[in-house]
């Protein structure tokens, strides 16, 4: 089993948080008895870390059956809710269970504020936050080793949860540790609002954050990868393009962050992935210590079934029978029998038909066997719950992301430097090489697609290049038509959920819903 340090006082720190998912967006409220706590025993700060980087990968304190809020536990883990919006929505990966609005995410159609699976992360969301600002106004009060440090991480987490309200929602109530003691509804923040916040919280915490860090916790390469992921995407979320700006922290994310490729593309994606030299940031899992139905265990589990599968082979007990990806996923590396690239391999095709004319039958399309829960290059034995860490940020995407913002005109980078980062990945991965006639945005999609799809990045990534809502790149059953047809620009955010809405009066609904 591999170690995993943030899981000391789970149980404990969760009985001294207080959740505010009643209310999500009003007044964080905090437990004295864990001042006390950290007043008595300063090391408890570890323990008390893990609830909150726990919070974007479990459920709850018990176990996978257990949950921090009112939602199921084995639908609503925020892990899971990315997997789910920014994945099953877009083009890649499909789901056939079809259950309560998963039908809605997957064939992007009939989206509305009633859909479970966005209350989902919206809750989640609205979770985090208040753990943070909760632990912020007590670390105010205590003397803890490195507690500027500590505190920059917990600002970290809290900016994190904020981006994907950002991404996803467009727009959500800012709530921070100021606001401790109100009990009146939060004003509504615009996404622009939104931005700027995290931005000025990324920018503020760049240098009291460490440099380096205990595995699976935020450092300052993590903190300059989710300002590049903000820059990425200023032009959809504020109307101004900050290219220069992504390019400025990936470079400093490449140059200083100390990462590099692991040798094996699939080394990044097993059940001791924590070994890769890679992985600028990721969410814990253990198959023992950390059980999760969303954690990777959705992803392992979800994509296998043993009608038409080894589990083993993977080293899954349980194969659920859900995911797969279509050829606008696999497609993009030409005959899968043919081609070199190791990529193109980790798909399951024997019983399985290239086309997905029913969504809904587990043998049309071909489910992803890139997430598996045994280890790399050594001997494992197969668990019900995956042992797999979740890289979301890990080198590649940067290399990438340089790549992109030199083609989208950015300064202070190169086109040589550019091509030389893309053919690392492919030469990694036994793909031919481009030259600079070839790094265009169309191949710079399509690579990022070869290279990080599952991963939850897809969604925002085609909003970004114009090719989500629309009619001008069309894949099987967006908009439930087996070909696909147009979707409205209202998809490229979610609708506030309904509780959401009920809770404050202050939000209003995202146009179109």
């Amino acid at each position: 089993m591999k170690r995993i340090k943030l899981l000391s006082l789970f149980v404990v720190c969760t009985v001294l948080f207080v959740a505010c998912t009643d209310d999500l967006n009003t007044e964080p409220k905090v437990e004295l008895s864990l001042e006390q706590l950290l007043q008595q025993d300063p090391n408890a700060i570890t323990g008390i870390m893990s609830k909150l980087y726990g919070s974007f990968a479990l459920s709850g304190p018990n176990g996978p059956g257990s949950s921090d809020i009112s939602d199921d536990p084995g639908e609503s883990p925020f892990l899971r809710g990315i997997v789910n919006l920014q994945e099953f929505t877009a083009d890649g990966m499909k789901n056939r269970w079809g259950d309560n609005g998963l039908d809605q995410l997957t064939t992007a159609s009939n989206w509305d504020e009633n859909n479970k699976f966005f209350r989902y992360l919206y809750n989640r969301i609205y979770y985090t936050i208040p753990q943070c600002n909760n632990l912020l106004v007590v670390l105010n009060n205590v003397n803890i080793p490195n507690k500027e440090s500590i505190k920059s991480e917990v600002r970290f987490l809290r900016s994190l949860a904020y981006y994907y309200m950002i991404d996803c929602f467009g727009k959500g109530v800012l709530v921070t540790e100021a606001d401790a003691g109100v009990s009146t509804p939060l004003p509504q923040s615009s996404r622009l609002e939104l931005f700027n916040y995290v931005e000025s919280e990324l920018l503020a915490i760049e240098n009291t954050i460490a440099s380096t860090n205990d595995y699976g916790r935020a450092n300052k390469a993590v903190v300059r990868m989710l300002l590049a992921k903000l820059y990425l995407n200023a032009e959809v979320y504020t109307g101004t393009q900050r290219y220069t700006d992504a390019l400025t922290y990936t470079k400093k994310v490449i140059d200083e962050g100390g990462y590099t490729l692991a040798t094996n593309f699939q080394k990044n994606f097993t059940g001791d992935n924590n070994t890769s030299p890679e992985i600028i940031y990721p969410l814990l899992a253990d198959a023992l210590v950390s059980q999760s139905f969303g954690n990777t265990t959705y992803l392992v589990n979800g994509s296998l079934n043993s009608a038409t599968m080894t589990l083993n082979t993977y080293g899954a007990t349980q194969g659920w029978a859900g995911h797969r990806a279509t050829k606008a996923w696999y497609g993009l590396f030409g005959n899968l029998q043919t081609s070199t690239d190791v990529r193109a391999s980790l798909f399951w095709t024997s019983g399985h038909t290239y086309e997905m004319t029913d969504y809904k039958e587990w043998t049309n399309g071909y489910p992803s066997i890139k997430f598996r829960n045994n280890n790399f290059g050594t001997t494992s034995t197969p668990t019900d719950f995956s042992g797999t860490d979740f890289p979301l940020f890990r080198l590649a995407d940067a290399y990438l992301m340089y790549a992109e913002c030199v083609v989208r005109g950015a300064t202070g980078g190169s086109i040589g430097q550019a091509v030389t980062y893309v053919n690392d990945l492919r030469l990694r991965s036994n793909a031919s090489i481009i030259t600079a006639g070839d790094l265009n945005l169309n191949f710079i999609i399509d690579e990022r697609g070869r290279e990080l799809m599952l991963e939850g990045h897809r969604r925002s990534d085609l909003i970004r290049f114009g090719k989500f809502t629309g009619g001008s790149y069309l894949w099987p059953w967006k908009g439930n038509t087996l070909n696909g047809s147009p979707i409205p620009n209202t998809y490229n955010v979610f609708p506030i959920p309904l509780t959401a809405l009920q809770a404050n009066p202050n939000l209003t609904q995202n146009p179109g819903y």
